[in-house]
């Protein structure tokens, strides 16, 4: 039988409202994203491809259409269940690593608090030697990289819980070596029983990931390597 995907939209639309009217984000969306790996939407500045992630993290709620969660249909869910969802299940990563962190903290004490914001009791052993931050335990957040930053933002959602992790851009904003910790560490993840989706026009997160889903003018335009 075949596996129920992690999340998957179907028929989906989403309008913004502007002064001069609504504005069309995304629209005719239908997406399924497989349980496990690394997908990757990808496209150009302004082809929806953060929108869509917000959809999928269940931030937005769409103007058409529905949405699916772990084979349930999450479209008309209170906001408390909705936050819920999104506090114990699915966890965004932002562009900016110090949007993902408490800086007053240090290393360990994040994964502390990421687990105990979602009701778990400890953080997985082993978790920082396995996403490659040994040794930093101790540490305050400012005396990491960005790119390590950011693999303290991707452990921090495993100690949490969550089956959907889902990042925004996150080697944008990071020099050269520090994205390639980040590259690493999502392929690490993509090996995981965790759902990784990654919105980037990085051309190397890009080749990671399986499927990518291209996206212009709020529309998806094909999707590659669909396992």
């Amino acid at each position: 039988m075949a596996s129920v995907p992690a999340l998957e939209l179907r028929g989906v639309r989403l309008d913004y409202p502007t002064p001069s009217g609504p504005v069309t984000a995304v629209k005719e969306v239908d997406l399924v994203v497989p349980r496990g790996g690394l997908t990757v939407l990808a496209g150009p500045s302004g082809s929806g491809k953060s929108t869509l992630l917000r959809l999928l993290g269940l931030v937005e709620r769409p103007t058409e259409g529905t949405v699916w969660f772990d084979g349930g249909r999450v479209t008309g869910l209170a906001h408390r269940q909705l936050r819920r969802l999104r506090r114990n299940r699915v966890v965004m990563i932002f562009q900016n690593p110090a949007d993902n962190l408490f800086d007053y903290l240090t290393v360990g004490e994040n994964l502390v608090a990421a687990a105990q914001l979602a009701g778990r009791r400890a953080a997985q052993e082993n978790l920082l030697e396995r996403l490659g931050l040994p040794g930093t335990e101790g540490w305050r957040v400012s005396a990491l990289s960005g790119g390590q930053q950011q693999r303290l933002a991707f452990a921090c959602a495993i100690a949490a819980g969550a089956e959907v992790v889902l990042a925004d851009e996150p080697t944008s904003q990071l020099d050269a070596r520090s994205a390639t910790l980040v590259l690493e560490t999502l392929a690490e993840l993509a090996t995981w029983d965790v759902t990784v989706v990654a919105a980037s026009h990085d051309d190397r997160l890009i080749e990671l990931g399986s499927p990518v889903v291209r996206l212009r003018d709020g529309r998806i335009t094909s999707t590659e390597g669909l396992r």
